[in-house]
């Protein structure tokens, strides 16, 4: 996969859908990491989620007749809500799979954007099999995480950052599948920026880093997490696992308590809403801090998408 070129066909494709989210600078982090610190703020993204941007441009990257027939995605939840949303805005039918574990409130986002909800499974592997034989059967469009269009629409937050912000020595990114970081690390390493890509993700939920590690997709389970966004395990075949070996420089995990710290911390300092995914960059950020002095340091809030009861239980 060309990175570079795909990011940049995907930035033309999705203008005007996509908003262009801001980068704020972070006193807060700045001074616990004696660094510049800065957010970039997916969380203010459509439908709450970086995932819009994938989503958006593999609607737009298929031909009339495919997109005619529809389109089917599997999801813990931002991905199915960003794919229901703008299918709904394109007019495309879709079809969203999900695990029976999937929270209630992603699940009523897909449903409200007029997409039909199916829920197969514990695991996201099991409900990507299951949504690849309906697409299969359906001749319908399957949209994983895995897919270059989709990777490519995630990278488009690197062309941003490319533009926003002369110097990053640190990109902190938050790591289920892959696609999130291969698409960002991915096109900022393709245009020469001298980053280091750190990899973030529950210690409850690591399959991508316990799989590098193993030089091999492993197949793990996953325990619950706050950072439901991130959790499950990697497909066999998955394009992001040679992409994030090559990408990734370093992988921090995080536990239980320090993701819902980062939560709280970004909501005190930041007056602002994200969701367990985004706590778990904050979160490796503060476990990193003391090698970031005097760097240029961004972490991506990736999204926003966290139900009242878990926020409830935060605060």
């Amino acid at each position: 996969m060309d990175v570079r070129a795909e990011v940049l066909a995907a930035e033309v494709r999705i203008a005007g859908h996509v908003r262009r989210t801001p980068v704020e600078s972070s006193h807060f982090l700045g001074a616990a990491g004696k660094c510049h610190a800065y957010l970039k703020l997916e969380n203010f993204q459509r439908t709450g989620s970086f995932k819009f941007r994938g989503a958006m441009n593999k609607l737009l990257a298929l031909a009339p007749a495919e997109r005619k027939a529809g389109i089917v995605a599997a999801s813990t939840g931002n991905h199915g809500v960003a794919v229901a949303c703008a299918a709904d805005l394109l007019g495309v039918p879709a079809v969203i799979f999900a695990p029976e574990t999937a929270r209630s409130t992603k699940l009523e986002a897909v449903r409200d954007y007029g997409a039909e909800v199916r829920q197969v499974g514990d695991d996201c592997l099991v409900t990507e099999s299951a949504a690849r034989a309906h697409a299969r059967d359906e001749s319908m469009t399957f949209s994983p995480y895995n897919d270059p269009e989709v990777i490519a629409g995630q990278g488009t937050i690197g062309r941003e950052l490319e533009q926003q912000l002369e110097n990053v020595d640190t990109l902190f990114v938050a790591v289920g599948g892959g696609g999130f970081v291969s698409g960002i690390g991915g096109y900022l390493k393709a245009v020469g920026r001298d980053v280091r890509v750190v990899a973030c993700s529950p210690r409850r939920s690591a399959v991508m880093h316990d799989s590098l590690a193993a030089g091999q997709i492993l197949d793990l389970p996953s325990e619950p997490t706050l950072s439901d966004g991130t959790a499950g395990g990697v497909e066999e075949g998955a394009i992001t696992f040679d992409l994030c070996r090559d990408v990734i420089d370093d992988f921090v995990l995080v536990d239980e308590d320090e993701i819902a710290d980062a939560v709280r911390s970004i909501v005190v300092h930041h007056h602002m809403l994200v969701e367990g995914a985004a706590g778990v960059a904050v979160a490796a950020f503060q476990k990193e801090r003391e090698g970031l002095e005097g760097q240029d340091v961004v972490v991506v809030l990736c999204g926003a998408n966290m139900d009242v009861e878990t926020l409830k239980g935060l605060l």
